[in-house]
C-alpha cells in the first residue's frame, strides 16, 4: 500500500475516505478517487481509414468511434480481496463449501462485441491475426473506457499456439526447438513486485515438478507499455510465458488434462499465498493461447509486440471487446477466457454457482484417474459470470465432452414446441430432455464463441438477444461477428451470408475444413447416445391428479387454519378468489404506499420481507405474454447423477410442473428417487414458516455436499400468491403443493354467495374443478412473469437461484436459510421472527377467536388497517391548502405528515446541523428551488387529457418539468396560448384557470418500450428525452392500457386502433444490453442534439453498477425510482413485491458514481412517494439533484385516491377517458403551482434552520443526517449505516452539474452531410437533390440528425423537397432511424441492427452490391429489430432480416425476402410483405395492420402465433392489388430476382401467400372479399 500517497496526487482526499467500499469482502479494499482527465478519448491515429489502407471518398480524417465522449471511471482497487479458501484445503475433504454471495456477483457485470475468423483449409497465416485486430478496432463503440479514457474495459484474442514464433525465440536462446505434441504453453499474469515475482515463479515451478513436468523456460512477453492507459498501467501485471514438457502422456486430451490439473493446483496454492491475488493464468494449453488485457481494442496489437510479428500465424482467431458496467475492470477479467468469448449476461449465475458447488462431491470420471478432488472448486463467485461459465464448460470438455456438446448442455435452445426440431430432429429434443434434469441452464442473453484448438464455433442463447452475423468467402475463410462491416470485404468473394438465430450454433471443424450449421451440429451430438431409449425406460412424468370435488375440512377448521397461517380477508377475496374465478392474477392500481414489512406495526408473513429482483439495462426482461415459447415451468425431481458420466441411470427422475395440486406421492417413488417432502406441522403447534424451513434445508444440504442427492418439495398451507411460490422455488423447493389455498378455492366455490352470483348470471359459472384449475393457471402465469422480469426462461434454472433481496431480516436468519442474499439493513432476529409468527397462531387458537378473517388493509386503505401514505385525510388537507391558497392550511398538512407512523426508510432519519440557523431571507428563492422539480411519467391514456395538460401548464409556469409518459403528445400543445379570456381558451376548451403565455407541452418526453407516439417531430420538440427502462410500480414488466381507455383521440396519438387494449413489451427491443442502451442514447442525441437524455431506473441492489454503465453510455440524467411509484394498472404482486426503496437505490448510485469518477457526468433525479419539503431535503442529503413528484401531483390537481384507475371509472375524471367523468375534473394549473411553491418554502425553512443558503450546499451531505430516536414495533436491530455512509463529494456543485451542456455524440457523418451547402439549400428551400457517400459500420444512426433538422422545421409531414441520398458500404447500427417524408435513402451493401427505427415517412431501400458471390434472397442483409416503432414510410430489402422484424410497426409498409423469429410482433398498423421463410412466433400480439407471407413449402402454419390474428388466403381483390403493387415497387427499386419471378408466375404464387388479419382489420376492403359487393349495392340504392 506504500504507493497510495503518490497516487492520490493532486486530490486533497483524506486517506480515511479510501476504505468504505465493501468492507465485508475480507479486507477493506483500498479505493482511491482520481481526477478525471477530460471527456474524450485521445485518438492515437488521426485516421483509422488511412491505417486500414482504405481509400476515403470524403476529405476529412474519419473519426474512430473511440472519439466518442467516454464517461469516466476512476477507481483503483489496490488491495484486492484475500481469497476465502482455507489453508487446510489440502486435506482430502477440501474447503467447506461457501454459498455464492449476491454482493460479489453484482459488482461484476459486462457486455461486449465479439467475433471469430477461421480458415477452413486449416492454413495458418498472419493475415488472420491482422484481420482480427482490425475487426476488434471497428467494435470500439461496443466497449467501455475508463476515467482516463485510455484504459479499456478489456480486449483480447485467442489463437492456436504460434509455434514458429516460439521456436525462433528458442533458437535465439540456444535451446533446441519445442516438441509440439508434448509441450504446454502458459500465458501468465504475475506480480509486479520483484520478490513476490520470484516467490510466485518458484511455487509454479514446484507444482510442475511435483506433477512430473519439466519446465523448459520462461519468456517475458515483449510489450509496449507506452500505449497503456493510466489506470491499466497501475494494475498491469508482469506478463510472462512458461513452457513445460509433459512427458508421460501421449494423447492431446491427456496432455491437456495434465495441464488443467497443474493449473488448478497452482490456483489452489496461490489462494493461500501473499501474492495469490496477483497471479492469473490466461491460458495453459498444448493447443491455444490467449493474449488479452485491460486495453482498448485498437491498442491490443500495439501493446503485444508478438501480434505484429509475421511469424505469429494461426488458422483461426477469436476476438473480444468488453464493456463492463462494473466498478473496476481488472486484467484477468478481459476476454476471451480459456475456452469462451462471451458477449452477454448470465442471469441465473447465483443459482448456477450454488448448484456447481453442490455437485463437487458427486463429479467423477475415469479420465481423471481418481484426482477429482484436486480440481475443485469449479466456480468462483468473485469472478465474472463469463469466467464461471467458462470454467463449467472447461470441466465438461476436459472430461471428454466435445465443445459443442458442452454448450448444448449448458445453454440449451428452446426446444419445446419447436416445429422444426419436433418433426425433423426428435433425437435433439431427446438429448435436451435427458440433460434437463442433470444441469440447470445457464440462462441469459449470450453470444458465445468457443474453441479447443480443433473446433471453432459460436452459439446464441435461447432468446437470440445478442446480434451474431456470419459470412464465408471464396478463399475458404469463415467470419462470425457481432456486427457486419468490421472488415473491408470484397463483396464478390462472399459466398454465404447469414445470422445466428435464437438457440442456433455454427461450428468449424479445422481438421476437415467442414462448416456445420445449426441442426447438423446438434444432430451429430444427439446421436452419440440412445438418449430417447434411456428417457422412456427411466424417466417418469407425474401427471396432475384430478382436483378434489369437495372440501376436506369444516368451514370453521378452514378459518382456523387460515388465521394460524396469516391469511387476511384481502388475501382470500382479492387474490385467491379472483384467481379461482378468472384464472389470472388480479390487477390493481396506484403504487405501494404501505410501509415495508419491517417498519409496519402489523404482523406480516416472512415472504413480505423479500423483494423480487429484475433485469434492467445489462440484460433484458423477457416477454412471457408474447414470447412465452422460450419459457417452461417443468422441473425434474429426484437424485441428480454424476454429469461427467453418461448413462441410463441419470435419467431416473420424475418430471412435473412445479405447482402441483396434490403430493400424496407413493412412498416408493420417494424411496427410489430421493425426494424430500417438507410436510407442515399440525396447527396445534405453531409451524415454522415454510420459507424458512425450505431455505434452511437447502443451505444445509449444500454445505454438506448432499444437495444433489435429493429434491425438496413443499406441501404447505402458507402459500397462495405468485410471489410466495417464487420465494419457495427461488430458495430451493422444486415443487410446491398449496393445500390450504386449494381448499380455500373449493370453499369459495361451494359457498352460498358464489352459487347465487353464478345462478343470477353476475359471475361466469365455473365448476369446482375449474376453480382450482384456474387458480393453478393463474399461479403459473404469474410465475412465468416473475421469471421473465429477471430475463430467466426456465423454472429449473430459477430454482435455488435466490433472485431476491431482503429488507428487514438480521444476519443470523439470513446466514441460516438465505445465505448469499443481500440484506443491506439487517433487521429481525430469530426471537423477533418467532414472536411475529406466533401472533398469527395465537389469533386462531385463543379463547376469543374471531368468527371471520381480519382485513389487515395491506392492499386497500381502511380505517384501523395498515397505514397508507396516500390516505383520504392527507388528500383532504392537501386539497384545502392548495385550493384556498392558505399557508396555515398547508402547515396542518405538514403536521399530519410529521405525526404519521413510520412509513418509509427516511422516517427513521432526521437532520442535525453543525451551523447556527440563519434568517429565511438569506436562503435562495423558492423560484429557483422549484426548477429542480419534475412530475412523474404519467401517460395520456392512463390519466385524462385534462389532468395531463393541467400538470404540464403548471410545471411550465414554474420552470419545472412535466413528463409526457408513454403515448405521444398532441402537437397543438407545443405553442404558447395567446387566446385566453377569463381563464378559458378555445385552443384547449376543456381547461379552466389558464393565462396567456401558458404552454401545455411536456418538457420531458418519454421514449418507452411501446414507442407509442414517438415520431421525429415529437423527439425534436423535447427539452429532455427520457428512456423508461423500468417503472417503480412494476419493474421488469411492460405497460398496459385497458381497451376501454383507448378512445379515438388516444388511438390517434398512439397510431393504434380505438378500443383495442395496448400492451407495451417488457424490454425495449433495442436494449438487450448495456451497449444497446448506449446506442439508443446515441440515437436520441443524434435526432435532437439539444435535448438531454435521461434513463429511468428502479432501485434494487446492484443499481450502482448499472448506473455506472449508463453514465459511461453517455446519458445526461439518471432517474432512480422507488418501488412505491404509482401506476394506472398493474398486477398486485408486482406492486407489492418488486423494486426497493429509493433511499437505498439513490445512496448506492450516488456513491458508486463518485467512486468511479462519473458523478459529475450525470444529474441524479429521484422519485417515489415524495410528499413534502422534508422528502426533498432527505433526497438532497443522499445525493439527488432533482426531485420527482408523481401521485401527489395528481392529488393536488383533484385526485381523491379512489384506487380504481384501472377501471376507467375515476369519480373525478383524473384517470378516466369517459367524457361525462372528465367533465367533473376539478383541478386548475394554479393549484399545482401553489403546492410546489409551498414545498419550496418548506425547503427554504429547513435550509435556514440548518444554516445553509443554497440547496447546493446540502446535496450529498449525509453527515447532516442522523438516526431518529424512535422505537419500531418489530425490531431494534435495523442498521442504517449504509444510508449514512459517505463516499466523498463531487468536484462540481449540483448547479454546475445541472447546467452543463448536453453530452455530444462527437463528430458524426450526418454533420458532414448537413454541412454540404447543396443539402442545406435543399432543406431550406424544399428542393430535390441527389448525393452518394461511403459508409462504414462505425457510422451509426446515420440520417437521424438530418431527419431531426427536417422535422424541427416542417413537422412530420410538411417537407415538400426530396433528399435522395445513396450510401455504399456497411452501415452501422440504427441506419436511417427517424426518417421523415421527403427523405429517400438507398443503401448498397448491408446494415446492422435497428434499420429504420422510428421512421415516420420517406423511403428506404437496402440492396447488396451488383456483383455478389452469394444468392441475395438467401443472405441476411439487415440485422435485428428493424422498423421498431415505425409510424410511416416504405422499406424495401433485397435479402433477409433478423429477429423481430417490424416489431411495434404502426404505419410503415415493408417488403423483405425472409425474417427471423417474432416477425410483426406487437404490430398496430401498416403492411409487411415477406417473400420467403420466417422464423417462429409470427404475429404475436399483432393488433393492427396486415401481413402477407409467402409459404411455398407448407411450413408456415406451425410457426404462427394464433392468439390474435386469423390467417387466410389473399382473396379480396383490394388485398391482391395491395400485395402486387408492393412487390412491383420492390422489384423496381431493388432489382429482386425473387420478386420478379413471383410477378412472372403470379397465378402460381398468389395462392401460396397467407394474409394475416387481426380482428381490427377484418372489415377492411383488403381483408374482406365481400366488401366490394356490399359497396356496389349501396351505390345502386342511392341512384334509385
Amino acid at each position: 500500500m506504500a504507493s497510495v500517497p503518490q497516487l492520490l496526487h493532486s486530490n486533497a482526499l483524506s486517506a480515511k475516505s479510501c476504505s468504505v467500499l465493501l468492507s465485508d469482502r475480507g479486507k477493506a479494499s483500498g479505493l482511491l478517487l482520481v481526477d478525471f482527465v477530460g471527456l474524450y478519448c485521445k485518438s492515437k491515429h488521426t485516421s483509422r481509414r488511412r491505417q486500414l489502407g482504405l481509400s476515403t471518398s470524403r476529405a476529412f480524417p474519419h473519426f474512430a468511434a473511440k472519439s466518442l465522449p467516454t464517461p469516466v471511471r476512476a477507481v483503483l482497487d489496490l488491495d484486492r480481496t484475500a481469497s476465502s479458501l482455507d489453508d487446510s484445503s489440502a486435506s482430502q475433504s477440501g474447503p467447506k463449501p461457501q454459498v455464492a454471495n449476491l454482493e460479489d456477483i453484482l459488482s461484476e457485470r459486462g457486455a461486449c462485441g465479439v467475433g471469430f475468423i477461421a480458415n477452413l483449409d486449416n492454413k495458418a497465416s498472419h493475415q488472420i491475426i491482422k484481420d482480427a485486430l482490425v475487426a476488434l478496432g471497428c467494435m470500439e463503440h461496443r466497449g467501455g473506457c475508463g476515467a482516463d479514457n485510455d484504459s479499456g474495459d478489456g480486449s483480447g484474442v485467442m489463437t492456436l499456439i504460434p509455434w514458429d514464433l516460439f521456436n525462433s525465440w528458442v533458437t535465439e536462446q540456444g535451446i533446441s526447438s519445442f516438441d509440439k505434441l508434448h509441450t504446454g504453453v502458459g500465458m501468465v499474469f504475475l506480480p509486479k513486485d520483484a520478490d513476490l515475482l520470484d516467490e510466485a515463479k518458484k511455487a509454479i515451478v514446484n507444482i510442475f515438478q511435483q506433477e512430473g513436468l519439466e519446465v523448459l523456460g520462461w519468456r517475458p512477453v515483449p510489450v509496449d507499455t507506452s500505449v497503456v492507459g493510466y489506470y491499466a498501467r497501475e494494475t498491469m501485471p508482469n506478463i510472462q510465458q512458461v513452457f513445460v514438457r509433459v512427458v508421460k502422456e501421449d494423447s492431446i486430451a491427456d496432455v491437456e488434462r495434465e495441464l488443467y490439473i497443474c493449473r488448478k493446483l497452482i490456483e489452489k496454492a496461490a489462494s493461500s499465498a501473499s501474492w495469490g491475488e496477483d497471479l492469473y493464468i490466461c491460458s495453459l494449453s498444448n493447443q491455444t493461447i490467449v493474449y488479452k488485457g485491460m486495453l482498448r481494442s485498437e491498442v491490443l496489437g500495439l501493446f503485444y509486440l508478438d501480434l505484429q510479428k509475421d511469424l505469429y500465424r494461426s488458422p483461426f482467431a477469436i476476438y473480444h471487446r468488453r464493456y463492463s458496467t462494473n466498478t473496476s475492470p481488472r486484467w484477468p477479467l478481459a476476454q476471451p477466457m480459456r475456452f469462451l468469448g462471451h458477449n452477454g449476461e448470465i442471469n441465473t449465475i447465483q443459482g448456477n454457482l450454488n448448484w456447481m458447488q453442490s455437485r463437487e462431491t458427486s463429479l467423477k470420471s475415469p479420465v481423471w484417474r481418481g484426482r477429482e478432488n484436486e480440481i475443485r472448486p469449479f466456480g468462483n463467485p468473485k469472478a465474472s459470470d463469463s469466467a464461471n461459465l467458462d470454467s463449467a464448460a472447461e470441466l465438461l470438455i476436459r472430461s471428454g465432452r466435445a465443445p459443442e456438446e458442452a454448450l448444448m448442455i449448458l445453454v440449451p435452445e428452446a426446444y419445446k414446441n419447436h416445429p422444426t426440431l419436433m418433426i425433423k430432429y426428435p433425437e435433439v429434443v431427446e438429448f435436451y430432455e435427458y440433460y434437463k434434469g442433470q444441469m440447470e441452464t445457464w440462462d441469459g442473453p449470450a453470444l458465445l464463441l468457443f474453441s479447443d484448438g480443433k473446433t471453432v464455433g459460436a452459439c446464441l442463447d435461447r432468446n437470440g438477444l445478442r446480434p451474431a452475423r456470419y459470412w464465408k468467402t471464396s478463399d475458404n475463410v469463415v467470419y462470425v461477428a457481432s456486427e457486419v462491416g468490421v472488415l473491408p470485404m470484397d463483396e464478390s468473394k462472399v459466398t454465404m451470408k447469414g445470422r445466428l438465430g435464437p438457440g442456433m450454433m455454427i461450428t468449424v471443424d479445422l481438421s476437415s475444413g467442414q462448416v456445420y450449421e445449426n441442426t447438423e451440429v446438434k444432430k451429430r451430438v444427439a446421436l452419440s447416445n440412445p438418449y430417447g431409449k434411456w428417457i422412456t425406460e427411466n424417466m417418469r412424468t407425474l401427471k396432475p391428479v384430478n382436483f378434489l370435488s369437495a372440501t376436506m375440512m369444516e368451514n370453521e377448521s378452514i378459518l382456523r387454519h387460515q388465521q394460524a397461517f396469516g391469511y387476511s380477508s384481502e388475501d382470500v377475496q382479492m387474490v385467491i378468489e379472483s384467481m379461482a374465478a378468472q384464472g389470472k392474477e388480479p390487477t390493481f392500481c396506484m403504487g405501494d404506499d404501505a410501509p415495508l414489512a419491517v417498519l409496519s406495526q402489523k404482523s406480516h408473513m416472512l415472504y413480505d420481507y423479500f423483494k423480487q429482483r429484475f433485469a434492467q439495462v445489462t440484460n433484458p426482461a423477457i416477454d412471457p405474454l408474447r414470447e412465452g415459447l422460450v419459457m417452461s415451468l417443468e422441473v425434474n425431481l429426484g437424485k441428480r447423477g454424476n454429469i461427467l458420466e453418461v448413462g441410463p441411470e441419470n435419467a431416473s427422475q420424475v418430471s412435473l410442473s412445479a405447482v402441483h395440486p396434490c403430493l400424496q406421492f407413493s412412498v416408493n417413488i420417494i424411496r427410489e428417487r430421493m425426494i424430500f417432502a417438507l410436510f407442515p406441522q399440525e396447527p396445534t403447534r405453531p409451524a415454522v414458516p415454510i420459507l424458512l424451513a425450505v431455505g434452511a434445508v437447502h443451505q444445509h444440504l449444500i454445505e454438506n455436499g448432499l444437495r444433489m442427492s435429493a429434491s425438496i418439495v413443499a406441501d404447505t398451507a402458507q402459500c397462495f400468491s405468485t410471489h410466495q411460490f417464487a420465494c419457495l422455488i427461488g430458495y430451493g423447493a422444486s415443487a410446491v403443493c398449496p393445500y390450504l389455498a386449494l381448499e380455500t378455492c373449493r370453499q369459495w366455490r361451494l359457498s352460498n354467495k358464489t352459487v347465487n352470483l353464478m345462478r343470477n348470471g353476475k359471475m361466469p359459472t365455473v365448476t369446482i374443478e375449474q376453480a382450482q384449475k384456474n387458480f393453478v393457471k393463474a399461479v403459473q402465469a404469474g410465475l412465468l412473469k416473475i421469471l421473465s422480469k429477471m430475463g430467466i426462461s426456465l423454472l429449473s434454472s430459477y430454482c435455488g437461484a435466490q433472485i431476491f433481496e431482503i429488507y428487514g431480516l438480521g444476519k443470523d436468519i439470513v446466514d441460516l436459510a438465505f445465505c448469499g442474499s443481500v440484506s443491506k439493513m439487517g433487521g429481525l432476529t430469530f426471537d423477533e421472527l418467532a414472536r411475529e409468527t406466533l401472533s398469527f397462531w395465537v389469533k386462531a387458537f385463543s379463547e376469543d377467536t374471531a368468527k371471520r378473517l381480519e382485513n389487515f388493509g395491506f392492499i386497500q386503505f381502511r380505517p384501523g388497517g395498515e397505514y397508507h401514505g396516500n390516505n383520504p385525510e392527507m388528500s383532504k388537507l392537501l386539497h384545502k391548502a392548495v385550493r384556498q391558497k392558505s399557508m396555515s392550511a398547508f402547515s396542518v398538512y405538514q403536521q399530519h405528515l410529521a405525526n404519521r407512523p413510520v412509513n418509509v426508510l427516511r422516517d427513521l432519519l432526521e437532520f442535525r446541523s453543525d451551523r447556527a440557523a440563519i434568517p429565511v431571507g438569506k436562503v435562495e428563492p423558492a423560484t429557483s428551488i422549484v426548477e429542480r422539480f419534475c412530475t412523474g411519467g404519467m401517460s395520456l391514456g392512463a390519466i385524462s387529457r385534462e389532468t395531463h395538460e393541467a400538470i404540464a401548464i403548471a410545471m411550465n409556469r414554474l420552470g419545472g418539468k412535466s413528463n409526457s409518459g408513454e403515448g405521444g403528445e398532441d402537437p397543438i400543445r407545443w405553442s404558447p396560448l395567446t387566446d385566453v379570456v377569463d381563464g378559458y381558451s378555445p385552443t384547449l376548451p376543456h381547461l379552466k384557470g389558464l393565462q396567456n403565455g401558458d404552454t401545455a407541452t411536456s418538457a420531458i418526453k418519454q421514449v418507452a418500450s411501446g414507442r407509442f407516439g414517438v415520431t421525429p417531430t415529437f423527439l425534436v420538440n423535447a427539452d429532455q428525452l427520457e428512456i423508461k427502462i423500468a417503472q417503480g410500480a412494476k419493474p421488469g414488466e411492460g405497460g398496459q392500457l385497458p381497451g376501454t381507455k383507448v378512445s379515438a383521440y388516444i388511438a390517434r396519438l398512439r397510431n393504434s386502433k380505438p378500443g383495442v387494449p395496448l400492451i407495451s413489451p417488457p424490454p425495449h427491443h433495442d436494449i438487450y444490453s448495456i451497449e444497446d442502451l448506449a446506442q439508443l442514447i446515441f440515437d436520441l442525441h443524434q435526432v435532437n442534439p439539444n435535448a438531454k437524455v435521461s434513463v429511468k431506473l428502479v432501485a434494487e441492489a446492484g443499481i450502482g453498477t448499472v448506473a455506472s454503465g449508463v453514465a459511461k453510455g453517455n446519458a445526461d440524467i439518471i432517474q432512480i425510482s422507488g418501488h412505491d411509484g404509482g401506476t394506472g394498472a398493474s398486477p398486485i404482486s408486482s406492486i407489492k413485491h418488486a423494486g426497493g426503496p429509493w433511499e437505498l437505490g439513490l445512496t448506492e448510485t450516488h456513491q458508486t458514481l463518485i467512486e468511479n469518477g462519473l458523478r459529475e457526468r450525470v444529474v441524479l433525479r429521484v422519485d417515489g412517494g415524495f410528499k413534502s419539503g422534508v422528502d426533498v431535503m432527505m433526497a438532497a442529503a443522499m445525493g439527488a439533484d432533482e426531485y420527482g413528484f408523481g401521485s401527489i401531483a395528481m392529488i393536488a390537481t383533484g385526485c381523491v385516491m379512489a384506487r380504481i384507475c384501472h377501471t376507467n371509472n375515476c369519480p373525478v375524471g383524473v384517470a378516466s377517458q369517459r367524457e361525462e367523468l372528465r367533465a367533473r375534473f376539478p383541478g386548475v394549473p394554479g393549484d399545482l403551482v401553489n403546492y410546489f411553491l409551498y414545498v419550496a418554502e418548506e425547503v427554504r425553512g429547513m435550509l435556514a434552520q440548518l444554516g445553509y443558503e443554497k440547496l447546493d450546499d446540502v446535496i450529498g451531505r449525509t453527515d447532516l443526517l442522523k438516526p431518529r430516536d424512535i422505537s419500531l414495533v418489530k425490531t431494534q436491530h435495523l442498521d442504517l449505516s449504509y444510508l449514512l455512509s459517505n463516499a466523498g463529494m463531487p468536484k462540481w456543485s449540483s448547479t454546475e452539474i445541472r447546467k452543463q451542456v448536453v453530452h455530444t455524440n462527437g463528430p458524426v457523418l450526418d454533420d458532414v452531410i448537413l454541412a454540404d451547402p447543396e443539402i442545406s439549400d435543399a432543406i431550406e428551400n424544399e428542393k430535390v437533390i441527389h448525393k452518394t457517400l461511403q459508409i462504414y459500420n462505425v457510422d451509426r444512426a446515420v440520417c437521424g440528425r438530418i431527419a431531426g433538422v427536417v422535422a424541427k422545421r416542417y413537422g412530420d409531414t410538411g417537407f415538400a423537397g426530396q433528399l435522395n441520398i445513396t450510401f455504399t458500404g456497411s452501415a452501422g447500427q440504427s441506419f436511417a432511424c427517424f426518417l421523415t417524408p421527403g427523405m429517400n435513402i438507398r443503401l448498397v451493401g448491408e446494415a446492422n441492427d435497428y434499420v429504420g427505427k422510428g421512421m415516420a415517412g420517406g423511403e428506404l431501400v437496402v440492396t447488396p452490391v451488383d456483383e455478389t458471390g452469394f444468392c441475395p434472397e438467401e443472405a441476411t442483409i439487415v440485422g435485428n429489430t428493424c422498423l421498431y416503432g415505425a409510424t410511416g414510410g416504405q422499406v424495401f430489402v433485397r435479402g433477409k432480416a433478423g429477429e423481430r422484424f417490424a416489431v411495434r410497426n404502426s404505419l410503415a409498409q415493408a417488403v423483405v425476402e425472409g425474417t427471423g423469429d417474432h416477425c410483426c410482433e406487437y404490430m398496430t398498423g401498416g403492411c409487411v410483405v415477406v417473400l420467403g421463410k420466417v422464423g417462429r412466433n409470427v404475429a404475436a400480439g399483432m393488433t393492427g395492420g396486415l401481413a402477407y407471407i409467402l409459404d411455398d413449402d407448407d411450413t408456415l402454419i406451425p410457426k404462427v402465433n394464433k392468439e390474435i390474428v386469423k390467417i387466410q388466403r389473399v382473396t379480396a381483390p383490394v388485398g391482391q392489388m395491395q400485395l402486387k403493387s408492393l412487390i412491383e415497387a420492390h422489384v423496381e427499386k431493388t432489382g429482386s430476382t425473387k420478386g420478379a419471378k413471383i410477378l412472372q408466375e403470379w397465378d402460381k404464387y398468389l395462392p401460396l401467400f397467407w394474409q394475416f388479419v387481426p380482428p381490427s382489420e377484418e372489415d377492411t376492403p383488403e381483408a374482406c372479399a365481400e366488401y366490394q359487393t356490399t359497396d356496389a349495392d349501396q351505390v345502386t340504392l342511392q341512384s334509385a
